[in-house]
């Protein structure tokens, strides 16, 4: 999906808000475009003496929840566009899990592959001094996201307490726990997102201890949900893909000798013991959970029809397109729409920011405690709104989503 397409999608799913919660012109209008969009030049010094300018990208969609966070890319496609459309999808994740922030995005248009640690490190802290006027605990936090990890964070952290004249933790999530990082924060995503599977397949009366589940995308998501549903679910898990492809096989595979040889290759196609598959033929899988984790537009409506999984579990941005919602839902298959299935990272960046505020951190079981109480409420409610409305889950969260960003618009008196 181009990023305009995943813009208009956002959209769309707005304007079938505007019509579901009654929304006025003025007020759908407002929600259609972000508050702030800045742009960056970083001009950045290479190891081999030469100075590189990399485009680079901030959106802060909505606050009227509160401070916006949101994710930082390193990636050569990401654009304006991109960034804005995911930014929206922050403000209504932020908002559907009750959270007191809005939503934001930031994107630097650059090869992570192609570059050195100390490039990297540079590029991070460019990054930071760009739009430090506009950042902090208070106005926007940063968080890990393609091609940025602990590492890229704690630079950022670094950086912002420089300028900033004093350590300031919250000012960065995803960090490594000895700077003030959360336990748990590294696969709160698919954590989450299991939980939301466990909820829903028993509401489906699905028996996960003989489930088949097939993973679309294995890179950290991914992994980690493949990890997860087989330790935790007890899910056979018999298909999983990265960009150059997939690979099946019936009986099962081991996520964690997946991933090795994934390191020694630099894909998981052919993989000992498993055929070889397309991304395309892994969607169309006889399973019963299918778990796209990794790009915008997969199910689309040229091929939802063939999607035979009972349950699609989104842990990426995206996956589902407008069309194939439609379809997805006249097959009578059960969604985990995107802004509730991959909440878990945001909550647990939350939790970190908490913990910087407190001075007072939590051990990894009580994040994950809490990080369950949240998710499978979060479920049951959208589930409830769904039943009570008549609307698909999709609708359902964006219903509760958008009216609490609402709510929250008309008490500050913006509407």
């Amino acid at each position: 999906m181009a990023q305009q397409d995943l813009l208009e999608t956002v959209r769309k799913h707005l304007l079938t808000c505007k019509c579901d919660l009654g929304l006025d012109d003025d007020v759908y209008e407002i929600l259609r475009f972000p508050a702030r969009e800045l742009h960056a030049s970083l001009p950045v010094r290479m190891d081999d003496g030469r100075i590189r300018v990399f485009p680079a990208f901030r959106v802060q969609y909505n606050d009227a929840l509160g401070p916006t966070k949101g994710g930082v890319r390193f990636h050569p496609g990401e654009t304006a566009e991109s960034v804005r459309a995911l930014a929206s999808l922050m403000t209504w994740k932020c908002a559907l899990q009750n959270l007191p922030l809005g939503g934001a995005k930031g994107a630097v248009a650059c090869n992570p592959r192609e570059l050195s640690s100390g490039e990297l490190e540079r590029i991070s802290r460019a990054y930071v001094r760009a739009f430090f006027p506009l950042m902090g605990p208070e106005r926007d936090v940063p968080a890990p996201d393609m091609y940025t990890n602990q590492q890229t964070m704690a630079w950022m952290m670094d950086e912002y307490s420089r300028l900033a004249g004093q350590n300031v933790p919250g000012a960065i999530t995803g960090k490594p726990p000895v700077l003030g990082g959360s336990e748990g924060r590294l696969d709160a995503t698919a954590i989450g997102g299991c939980y939301t599977i466990r909820e829903a397949a028993g509401g489906i009366g699905l028996g996960l201890r003989s489930a088949t589940v097939a993973v679309q995308g294995f890179g950290n998501v991914g992994y980690h949900a493949a990890m997860l549903v087989r330790s935790q679910l007890g899910c056979r898990v018999v298909a999983v893909s990265d960009s150059r492809g997939g690979i099946y096989d019936s009986r099962g595979l081991n996520p964690e000798e997946v991933q090795e040889h994934k390191m020694q290759t630099g894909s998981v196609v052919d993989f000992h013991g498993a055929d070889n598959i397309s991304n395309h033929d892994l969607l169309e899988l006889d399973v019963d959970v299918l778990i796209p984790a990794a790009l915008e537009g997969v199910i689309t409506g040229e091929n939802a029809s063939r999607i035979r999984a009972r349950m699609v579990a989104e842990l990426a941005n995206g996956p589902t397109t407008t069309e194939a919602d439609g379809v997805l839902s006249q097959n009578g298959v059960h969604l985990i729409p995107d802004i509730l299935g991959n909440g878990g990272g945001v909550i647990v960046s939350y939790f970190e920011m908490v913990q910087n505020f407190s001075r007072w951190y939590w051990d990894e079981a009580e994040v994950h405690r809490l990080l369950e109480k949240k998710m499978v409420s979060c479920y049951r409610q959208v589930l409830e709104t769904s039943r009570k409305m008549n609307v698909n889950m999709r609708q359902a969260a964006y219903m509760e989503a958008v009216g609490r960003v609402i709510q929250a618009m008309k008490a500050r008196g913006w509407v």
